[in-house]
């Protein structure tokens, strides 16, 4: 047994170990598409090369958010050796004896709490490599959310949309604004790929005209969720709007598109007069919007539809956006027909978990998002969603992998790992006041991709509990350990 830690620079792990993560990344996910033959999306490069980037992809985040971030990753190279292929270079997988003599010591360290667990998996085989309580159920704060993505993508497919529209009551005129269910649905001038609002009325506005209607009475339908949308944690949260099927820009009363901000009382309340405003800027007078419910006898006019669901994942898993997160275990109830509130977004989660066949012993979602502190889940659990997320055979679920934050670079690690594994670590962060956890995909020393999971309750200092998981993360990526 041959325990290997190399201390390697930013700069080394940036344009060695990045490379190869790069490429492994994009043999798994090759059916994640549109793929070109560099192996980066078809979107990434096209962002890439209008922010000027010499190389590396970039989820829409600027990375130069510190001084000391490092500059974008090479792209690899445009030919990729597949795993295990004639002239690879990828090693066998580590040991977990080895791995035991490397992380052990780390995952002891006082600031990761009282409670803690531990699990790394080889992607590519599915072989647990270590672990240490693996199976105890633990709060996962924000990890939570790599669950909810599995379970939508599994339930309702990576190029499905949710669709806005703007329905006519024939005998009323009553318009009504039906709420599909997209927190992305903006009222902003430039909608930047998400569905507009303002594109919405005016397509309405031109179908009344045609038809001679020049005022209506407006409501707005939320009735494809049901139940509170208030979260547990209360409704003064900067962390997230009131859960509605109806919000514009997630709620939000500033130009912020991620992170906290002050959200609107009434989501639906608050689309439904944006959508009022462009109404009569196009020409329709609308009475005082107020709630309502279609009927199947009224006329679609207009509808708008979000980004794909494989866009809205990566998204939420990037910038840990919680309204996303709860939307999606909303819509995964709508899907699996049972009632969509907190209650019944859990219990499709976990049901679309259980009919994958992963470990969901233990495991119980009271939210989509993590915000809840009474979420558990398991280290393997964790380990397992990641690992079937880049099985061949589920390619709806690549989105996944592509839309972890990347170390040093994206979303919510593009201020971490500056002097450690950044671009090679690529994770899901979760915190909570006494919780910090970190699951994601790391590229070894001998270019192999490996999955891990790193759970710590009880933990006093966010920070420091930070700083611990970072450095077992780059533990993981620095050792050769076999």
């Amino acid at each position: 047994m041959s325990v290997q830690v190399t201390k390697v620079r930013t700069w080394q792990y940036t344009a060695g170990a990045a490379t190869a993560g790069l490429a492994l990344t994009a043999v798994v996910v090759t059916a994640a598409g549109p793929w070109d033959s560099s192996g980066q999306r078809t979107a990434e490069r096209d962002r890439a090369a209008a922010l000027e980037h010499t190389g590396g992809a970039d989820h829409d985040r600027d990375s130069g958010t510190t001084e000391a971030a490092p500059e974008p990753a090479p792209s690899a190279a445009s030919v990729l050796t597949g795993l295990g292929g004639a002239g690879s270079t990828v090693k066998s997988a580590p040991t977990g004896p080895a791995l035991a003599d490397v992380l052990g010591p780390l995952l002891k360290d006082a600031a990761l709490g009282s409670s803690r667990a531990a699990e790394v998996v080889d992607i590519a085989t599915g072989k647990r490599l270590y672990g240490t309580g693996g199976g105890t159920a633990l709060t996962p704060a924000s990890t939570t959310k790599i669950a909810t993505a599995v379970a939508a993508l599994s339930a309702m497919g990576a190029d499905h949309r949710l669709t806005t529209r703007a329905d006519l009551e024939p005998d009323t005129q009553e318009l009504v604004l039906v709420g599909g269910g997209d927190p992305t649905l903006t009222a902003r001038k430039d909608a930047e790929g998400s569905a507009s609002l303002r594109d919405l009325a005016t397509k309405a506005a031109e179908a009344l005209k045609k038809d001679g209607v020049r005022k209506v009475t407006l409501s707005y339908d939320t009735t494809l969720y049901a139940g509170s949308g208030i979260h547990p944690i209360g409704a003064d949260n900067a962390n997230l709007a009131p859960v509605s099927a109806l919000m514009a820009d997630e709620g939000r009363t500033d130009d912020s598109t991620s992170g906290t901000a002050v959200r609107a009382e009434n989501p639906a309340q608050d689309a439904a007069r944006k959508f009022a405003g462009f109404l009569e800027e196009a020409g329709i007078k609308t009475t005082s919007p107020g709630p309502s419910k279609a009927t199947d006898r009224g006329k679609t006019l207009a509808e708008v539809s979000s980004p794909p669901l494989s866009a809205l994942v990566e998204r939420m898993l990037t910038n840990s956006d919680n309204d996303i997160a709860e939307a999606l275990a909303r819509q995964t109830a709508v899907a699996a027909k049972v009632r969509a509130d907190f209650a019944g977004g859990g219990e499709a989660i976990r049901a679309q978990l259980k009919k994958l066949e992963l470990p969901v012993s233990g495991a119980s979602f009271k939210d989509g998002s993590g915000l809840n502190r009474e979420d558990r889940l398991t280290a393997d659990l964790l380990t397992a969603l990641l690992v079937k997320a880049g099985d061949p055979a589920h390619p709806e679920l690549r989105p996944v992998l592509t839309g972890l934050p990347v170390a040093g670079f994206t979303g919510t690690l593009s201020t971490r790992y500056t002097n450690g594994a950044a671009g090679v670590v690529r994770a899901k962060t979760g915190t909570l006041t006494g919780v910090n956890t970190l699951a994601g995909t790391v590229v070894d020393q001998g270019g192999r991709l490996l999955a891990f999971a790193f759970l710590a309750s009880d933990t006093t200092s966010k920070d420091a509990a930070q700083s611990a998981l970072d450095r077992t993360a780059t533990a993981l990526a620095a050792c050769g350990c076999r």
